[in-house]
């Protein structure tokens, strides 16, 4: 049995796509991985089905932190992308871990920051380091938000569902993208735009305008086989077909703007990270300064962008190594939230 006796804890990132668990041991004051496995979400009814195949009688863990994607209140949380109900209480019954916490993806990755390396991340804006607020966007499977406050000696991670706020369009462009969403959906949040299925409504909006070029049957034939957002942002980035190159120019300036909004609002003048699992595969696209001309044009307060630095996060494990700090963290308190 892995840590029969010993102090290891268990991480967990659990979004709609892939479930990640690790488990790690502690020293220096910082978790260590051990062990890892990724499972698809949606072929499992619920994470105790994945978490007792994960631990099979062979694993003992003395503290669990579980980033979920979808708001935790009172230790419950229904997750946003899958038909899940997770519960600490819950989990703390059927897995014999006491001290078992539930928190945020997001809150996960934020915390999962001050884990990791320089070479962990792309600059797309230097700025001035300045001690403040900090601000976390993340586009996956959906669009994630977090903020992280400055008290002064560090930065205390707190959970935000700023990715379902309405989307604001800018021109009239993104007005007749909004106006398309809106004749699809009931709410038009920055989600629909900002996520891997927003990739593709993005898409079709454009070749439904017919102004942005045709899709040849090579191209139609990949995207009904294979996942259209990945297809459409290979053929954006080998700049094979006008559509795919024009929907990432949108959805790249659309997140730029997203980013400086977020900005705004929490005066994240300790800067802007960007998470989640496009950003990486989009590094090409987000260096080019399509990103920053959105982020910067704030009107009156494009002076004050210009400054605040913003940097995009190439780990994609931070969010398993942020949940494992504060599973390290119910460790050294020497007891774990009751739900």
């Amino acid at each position: 049995m892995i840590g029969a006796t010993s102090s290891l804890v268990l991480g967990g990132d659990i979004g709609g796509t892939k479930t990640r668990l690790g488990v790690f041991s502690i020293s220096e004051g910082r978790p260590h991985l051990l062990l890892e496995k990724t499972y698809p979400s949606a072929e499992y009814k619920g994470l105790l089905f994945i978490l007792r195949e994960f631990i099979e009688g062979h694993i003992r863990v003395a503290s669990a932190c579980l980033g979920v994607a979808g708001p935790v209140i009172r230790g419950v949380v229904k997750t946003t992308n899958l038909p899940w109900v997770i519960s600490t209480v819950s989990l703390q019954k059927e897995l014999h871990i006491e001290r078992t916490e539930v928190i945020n993806d997001l809150v996960a990755n934020a915390y999962g920051i001050a884990m990791l390396r320089n070479s962990d991340f792309e600059t797309l804006n230097k700025g001035r380091k300045v001690e403040g607020n900090a601000g976390l966007i993340s586009a996956g499977t959906g669009l994630g938000e977090a903020v992280l406050f400055w008290d002064g000696e560090k930065y205390i991670p707190s959970p935000s569902e700023g990715g379902h706020i309405e989307f604001g369009p800018r021109n009239r462009l993104e007005i007749r993208l909004l106006e398309y969403l809106f004749s699809r959906f009931d709410h038009v949040s920055y989600e629909r735009i900002l996520s891997g299925a927003g990739i593709f409504n993005i898409y079709q909006f454009l070749r439904g305008s017919g102004n942005f070029g045709q899709e040849p049957d090579w191209l139609t034939q990949r995207i009904r086989m294979e996942d259209p957002a990945a297809v459409i942002t290979e053929m954006a980035w080998l700049k094979k077909n006008r559509l795919c190159v024009e929907t990432i120019n949108l959805f790249t300036s659309i997140y730029g703007a997203a980013a400086g909004n977020l900005c705004l609002k929490v005066m994240a003048l300790g800067g802007i990270y960007l998470g989640g699992g496009i950003t990486p595969r989009l590094i090409w696209k987000l260096k080019d300064g399509t990103f920053m001309k959105a982020f910067k044009e704030k009107g009156r307060y494009s002076t004050l962008m210009a400054q605040v630095s913003v940097k995009a996060i190439l780990n994609d494990r931070t969010a398993l190594l942020g949940a494992a700090y504060r599973a390290m963290k119910l460790l050294e308190r020497g007891r774990g939230p009751k739900g």
